[in-house]
């Protein structure tokens, strides 16, 4: 049986990069030791060496950058299912660092196992290069959406590509999702302040394009929002899921779409 959150990570890769069935059975068979995280704790500080790779089995993660005065920039959000820091297997020693943005469990997986599965499996290499390929994506679809464009718009994108993601990996609807991140989260990933961004947020609300309840968003009208952040999900780099796929899931007695 795969371990917790690999079943995830191989759906996941999956959405991009077709696998046969030995290589998902060997992906599947990562392992890896399961800890639990708290809230705002530091998974991976900067400038710290790694031998390691981490999954999120459950939770939100950020990735996060520092500046002189200390001050973190959050660069990236890792969902169930995602491998935060690939880059680290070809290069362990950080420049970046990652936090639990809530009570969260992760899976370490030693970078000697990942080496071995790619030195097996030319397809599984090139697999989880496109996963590296999609952060990169993200992360330079992001520098130039929060640097040009409004916080409205920037705002916008943002929970657009969350509701796209949460949706492809059945997390929700990309009109109804489960979002973790606080107002602090956000104001610290689009470079505002605290103030700014709860007033960014109003303003969405109040053109009646964005509703929250508690953690919950819901998109009213889709398409308004996507228009006012020019959103275009190719930068996500998704492609339809092998119907393969499910098969092996079934056969290796993980539920294709767990809730």
């Amino acid at each position: 049986m795969a371990s917790d959150g690999v079943a995830e990570f191989l759906r996941r890769l999956m959405l991009r990069s077709p696998l046969s069935a030995e290589e998902q059975h060997a992906v599947l068979h990562l392992s890896g030791q399961r800890y639990a995280m708290a809230s705002g704790q530091d998974i991976v500080t900067p400038g710290q060496t790694v031998d390691h790779a981490c999954l999120v089995v459950t939770g939100l993660a950020g990735r996060f950058d520092l500046d002189g005065e200390g001050c973190r920039q959050f660069t990236a959000f890792y969902l169930p299912g995602d491998m935060c820091d690939l880059h680290s297997v070809p290069s362990p020693h950080t420049g970046w660092g990652i936090s639990a943005l809530v009570p969260m469990t992760i899976l370490r997986i030693p970078h000697a196992e990942l080496r071995a599965l790619v030195s097996r499996y030319n397809a599984v290499a090139l697999a989880l290069w496109l996963d590296t390929v999609v952060d990169a994506s993200i992360l330079a679809k992001w520098l130039a959406i929060f640097a040009h464009k409004t916080a409205k718009a920037g705002l916008a994108h943002l929970l657009c590509e969350m509701g796209i993601r949460m949706e492809t990996v059945g997390l929700g609807a990309k009109t109804h999702f489960t979002f973790e991140a606080t107002q602090e989260h956000l104001a610290d990933t689009l470079g505002l302040t605290k103030v700014h961004m709860n007033r960014t947020l109003q303003a969405l609300r109040k053109d009646g394009l964005v509703e929250c309840v508690g953690r919950v968003i819901d998109i009213p009208d889709w398409p308004r929002l996507a228009k006012l952040a020019e959103f275009d999900p190719a930068y996500l780099l998704l492609k339809p899921q092998p119907t393969h796929f499910t098969a092996q899931i079934h056969e290796r007695g993980i539920a294709a779409n767990p809730d």
